[in-house]
């Protein structure tokens, strides 16, 4: 797309912002960036963009306005481009905008869903580097996708938001993934559908469509959105059928791409543990092998792969009792695959639940619950849940005006447990109301369980 010359409007200067502005200004664009904190701004400033304080509308003559993916759709800037019949796109489309051009373009094997999008798109990157492929994880995980596509990787294993997506018109990826939807975002999108419907376009122009079968809106996703021409392939924790990959046996396997089913790897191949995180291997080697992956491969990037950090990772063992961060389980959807991975639970939980339910998280992990400990904003939604579903499991609520919350939940958590149990930092919620972010809460979870740890060990526990 030839930029040269024509006025461009950034909304958003953050991360995104930053490399959108970069690129666009080395494009010969007339870049003008706004928003509303004048710090992010000024961090621009070694840039040629010209910077504007919360502009509401696009200034005169503005060709196209390039929006962070947070921006939500009726925010007076967005509403009054689109009002006056200006292209309003995301960092995404950008890219992909970009990539199309080049000689060869990057293929793109594209990851969205409610939960396990990092782990998979983690998992995928390793699989391809295990077969020599120039690849690289990007998108929404912390290297932006813009600066993957500039940087001349073969291949993009791209981790979508449901606000990436929103903002995209053109994506056709060689083959695209829609791993699950559960509740979340609804402050954004307004409703479960609308929600939905954004993973969904993922799928518009692919040529591989991939969906959960044990998950009856991926599944839908692929039906309402693909194109008839299609192919579609499905990944589930049973027996595979034709067209799908499954498990067999302890082992992972392959009756899509092959005339008989292929072996890939082992189900102790999979870290971190537990049966969502063998769907999220299962998705990754999907799109793996809709590239051309060998066998061999797979296996050998899953037992690569490294775990993000404050994704069920295990900080320590102390008296017998496992104690797991799972920070990055910021729905309930996402705890549901953490709390259902163990059998014998001290749950610690709370935040900002984002008008999401927890019924059927609290329900379907009652029996392993030894205790609950919980904090932040919606805490009393969630007790009401334990009350309702397993009255006769000990629970407590941190005054949120505690110094150190996580260090006493973790101590109360420990009261509690069993040696053989897990205490499990699973919280079902955002973070903001308490920490920075989830990575924030997941490190304050941690040390508090390391001077646990020193105190039981030195004998003053």
């Amino acid at each position: 797309m030839d930029l040269r010359g024509h006025a461009v409007l950034v909304a958003g200067a953050g991360v995104t912002g930053r490399s959108v502005v970069t690129t666009l200004c080395d494009a010969g664009a007339r870049v003008t960036v706004t928003d509303a904190n004048a710090e992010r701004l000024a961090a621009l400033a070694d840039t040629p963009a010209r910077t504007e304080l919360g502009l509401t509308r696009p200034p005169d003559g503005t060709d196209l306005v390039v929006t962070s993916p947070g921006w939500r759709p009726d925010s007076p800037l967005l509403a009054a481009a689109a009002a006056e019949g200006i292209d309003v796109i995301g960092d995404v489309e950008l890219a992909w905008r970009i990539g199309s051009e080049r000689k060869p373009p990057p293929v793109w094997l594209a990851v969205t869903g409610t939960n396990g999008k990092t782990t998979t798109v983690g998992m995928l990157a390793a699989m391809l580097r295990a077969s020599g492929t120039n690849a690289v994880a990007c998108g929404n995980v912390g290297f932006a996708v813009l600066d993957a596509v500039l940087a001349g990787y073969e291949v993009l294993a791209v981790e979508l938001s449901s606000f990436q997506l929103h903002w995209s018109r053109s994506l056709a990826p060689r083959a695209s993934v829609v791993l699950n939807v559960a509740e979340d975002h609804l402050d954004w999108h307004g409703d479960l559908d609308a929600y939905a419907a954004a993973k969904g376009t993922l799928h518009a122009a692919t040529q591989v469509a991939v969906a959960n079968a044990d998950d009856a809106i991926s599944t839908r996703l692929v039906a309402d959105h693909a194109d008839p021409d299609a192919r579609w392939v499905g990944f589930t924790l049973g027996k595979p059928k034709p067209g799908q990959l499954g498990i067999v046996d302890g082992s992972l396997v392959d009756a899509a791409y092959s005339d008989e089913p292929v072996v890939l790897a082992d189900v102790a191949d999979v870290r971190p543990e537990g049966d969502h995180n063998v769907a999220n291997a299962l998705a990754a080697a999907a799109l793996a092998r809709a590239y051309g992956i060998a066998p061999d491969a797979i296996r050998d990037g899953l037992r690569a792969f490294t775990p993000g950090e404050h994704r069920a990772a295990e900080v320590a063992t102390v008296a017998g009792v496992r104690y797991i961060n799972d920070s990055k389980a910021t729905n309930p959807h996402a705890a549901s695959g953490s709390l259902l991975s163990y059998e014998h639970v001290v749950w610690i939980a709370g935040g900002q639940l984002k008008g999401a339910e927890v019924d059927s998280l609290v329900a379907a992990a009652a029996e392993r619950l030894r205790g609950v400990v919980l904090l932040g904003a919606d805490a009393d939604v969630i007790a009401d849940a334990v009350s309702r579903h397993a009255p006769d499991v000990p629970m407590t609520a941190l005054d949120s005006g505690d110094d150190d919350p996580m260090v006493a939940a973790v101590s109360a958590a420990s009261a509690w447990a069993r040696p053989g149990d897990v205490v499990l930092l699973a919280p079902a919620a955002a973070s903001l109301d308490m920490f920075r972010d989830y990575a924030h809460r997941g490190e304050a979870f941690a040390a508090a369980v390391r001077a646990l740890a020193g105190e039981s060990a030195d004998g003053s526990g």
